[in-house]
C-alpha cells in the first residue's frame, strides 16, 4: 500500500534525530500493516515536526489547553474531494517527546517511533476516550514498536496525555 507522507520541519530541534523522516515512514508502513482495516491506496498524511511553543499553540486553538503536549492529531473530515483520501495531520514537539524520552529511560528514536504510530492510528481512527478504546489502541500500539524491535512504551508510562 503506497502512502503519501508530506513532513514539514520547522523547528531545527529535529537535528537531533537525524532519521526522522525515515522513521516516521516505516513506523506508519507498520502501522498500515497492524490496522484491521488499512487506508485506500494513495492516502495522504501530514507530519509536522515542530516544538513545544507552536503544538502549545496548536493545543489550545484546537484543545483548549493551553500548554505543549507531545503529539497532536488531526483526523480530516470524511467527505473531501479527490481520488485518494486525506487522512489528517500529526504535530510533534520535540521538547516534551525529548524530556519524556529522558525521563523514562528511553531512546530518543524509540519513542519517536511510538508518538508517530500514536498519531497516525488517531488519523486512523483509534481512540482512547473510554478504557476499552484504549485498551485496543495500546495493544495495537504495542504491536506496531514490537514489529520493531521496541518495547512496550505502556510498561512504564511513558505515555502523557
Amino acid at each position: 500500500m503506497k502512502l503519501t507522507l508530506e513532513i514539514s520541519i520547522p523547528s531545527s530541534l529535529w537535528r537531533g534525530l537525524p532519521r526522522a523522516r525515515t522513521i516516521a515512514r516505516k513506523t506508519m508502513t507498520a502501522c498500515i500493516d497492524e490496522v484491521e482495516i488499512p487506508p485506500r491506496e494513495g492516502a495522504s498524511v501530514s507530519l509536522c515536526l515542530s516544538d513545544d511553543a507552536r503544538v502549545r499553540e496548536l493545543n489550545a486553538r484546537w484543545r483548549g489547553r493551553d500548554r505543549p503536549t507531545n503529539v497532536l492529531a488531526f483526523p480530516a473530515r470524511a467527505g473531501g474531494l479527490g481520488e485518494a483520501p486525506v487522512l489528517g495531520d500529526i504535530a510533534l514537539a520535540y521538547e516534551t517527546m525529548a524530556r519524556e524520552a529522558e525521563t523514562s529511560g528511553i531512546p530518543l528514536a524509540d519513542h519517536y517511533r511510538h508518538l508517530v504510530a500514536h498519531g497516525f492510528l488517531h488519523l486512523l481512527g483509534y481512540d482512547h476516550q473510554t478504557d476499552d478504546e484504549a485498551g485496543r489502541m495500546e495493544a495495537i500500539e504495542k504491536r506496531i514498536l514490537a514489529r520493531m524491535g521496541v518495547a512496550d512504551p505502556y510498561a512504564d508510562g511513558v505515555v502523557e496525555e
